[in-house]
């Protein structure tokens, strides 16, 4: 399965996207608002996980691939969230970069063909996405795909320990009815 912008090809993931994702992994930038940076094995095995999501739901986190260069710039894509709060189950739409593509629109445009896929072709109802407060630019990521927020579904991730700077997580919502491909 794969999906095209003008810029992106969002693809399933290949043996040589091992080297750049663990990279992109292991940077502490790219991990500010996660909980650690990621090891070569544990980056190895976040891979083995988005592709078995693949396998089980149909879709899941792509491999976002720069037309122009052949570079993979990181992930985007949906996967169904694996913890219970007060609005699972549900599907996320997610992504991460590596620092040298930031600042370029490619998070939104592969995230909106992310949503494209999710309400056009898979049928979903809803998509929701999620981050700490501090962090700015996946909220105005959020924004410009025009999802929304309301402060009360805010929420302490219930994987980041009690406690934890991290651990308190905005919410932003898009229903199908809401979503407008050509933003």
């Amino acid at each position: 399965m794969r999906l095209e912008t003008e810029r992106l090809i969002l693809r399933r993931w290949m043996t040589a996207d091992s080297e750049p994702y663990a990279k992109l992994n292991s940077d502490p930038a790219v991990m500010e608002f996660l909980l650690k940076p990621l090891s070569r094995e544990e980056s190895d095995a976040m891979i083995g996980r988005m592709e078995a999501h693949f396998g089980e739901h149909g879709f899941g986190p792509w491999a976002v691939e720069v037309k122009a260069t052949g570079e993979l710039a990181g992930f985007t894509g949906l996967t169904r969230v694996a913890f219970e709060t007060h609005f699972t189950p549900c599907v996320e739409v997610g992504w991460r970069l590596a620092r040298a593509f930031w600042g370029k629109g490619f998070a939104t445009e592969a995230a909106r063909a992310a949503l494209a896929f999710g309400f056009e072709s898979a049928g979903l109802k809803e998509i929701v996405s999620f981050t700490v407060p501090a962090n700015g630019r996946s909220i105005a990521v959020m924004e410009r795909l025009g999802m929304k927020r309301d402060p009360q579904e805010d929420f302490d991730h219930p994987k980041v320990p009690e406690g934890h700077p991290l651990r308190p997580h905005v919410l932003y919502r898009m229903k199908r009815e809401e979503f407008i491909h050509d933003r």
